[in-house]
């Protein structure tokens, strides 16, 4: 007699299909808390993990000049990269920085070269905009590229994704699925100013309503 016993095949196969429903169920569920808060998990918010919001000044990222304010002077058609600043519960100021999804990318076009579907509305004089940088395919972040035609585009290292910033960061090349999100700003003396959160779905979330939630959470929480 053999010591091993011989296995109904019916048996085995409703075994497995419970171990994998089981096994998908978790990583739906996994799948669900990253969605909501995997990125910018609430139940830790503090004022430095918190996204760009009404009020923040933007101030350099780039370690020559971290935390001054970004100038209109020194911008162009090239990328600059930066945080927003904000102020923590004791209304000391605070850079955003604890989370990569802030991170911003600050372009000054000449007066006619920012076109739809930018929201100029939510530009400087139609010359100045600000979108998130964070390529939208696997999170990297965006850096100055040429165009064939030698005009300044945004490239992302990682996969070669494109994206054209003077209309509404949208995607030109490589394998990202939707642009870039843009950060609504005002010129407030000679600082810019975030005037909203980010006007479409940045990095770490699948989907607007998600996004939304989360922002209305931020607000409930930091207000």
């Amino acid at each position: 007699m053999t010591r091993y016993k011989k296995q109904d095949p019916e048996m085995t196969r409703r075994r497995f299909i419970n171990t994998a429903l089981g096994a998908s169920a978790a990583v739906g569920g996994l799948s669900l808390v990253s969605t909501l808060g995997g990125a910018n998990p609430v139940f830790r918010l503090t004022p430095k993990k918190a996204p760009p919001m009404e009020g923040d000044v933007i101030v350099h990222a780039d370690a020559a000049k971290y935390g001054q304010p970004v100038r209109v002077s020194e911008l162009s058609d090239k990328l600059i990269r930066a945080w927003p600043m904000g102020k923590d519960d004791k209304g000391a100021d605070v850079i955003r920085d604890g989370d990569p999804t802030s991170v911003l990318a600050v372009f000054r076009f000449p007066k006619g070269e920012l076109k739809d579907p930018t929201k100029l509305d939510a530009t400087i004089d139609g010359e100045i905009v600000v979108y998130g940088d964070r390529c939208t395919h696997a999170g990297c972040n965006v850096d100055n590229g040429t165009a064939p035609d030698g005009r300044n585009i945004m490239n992302c290292p990682c996969h070669s994704g494109q994206y054209e910033p003077r209309e509404g960061a949208k995607v030109i090349g490589g394998p990202p699925s939707h642009p870039l999100p843009q950060l609504p700003v005002k010129l407030e003396g000679d600082k810019l100013v975030v005037t909203g959160f980010f006007l479409s779905v940045p990095y770490g979330y699948n989907k607007e309503e998600d996004w939304e939630k989360y922002t209305e959470k931020v607000e409930e929480l930091l207000s």
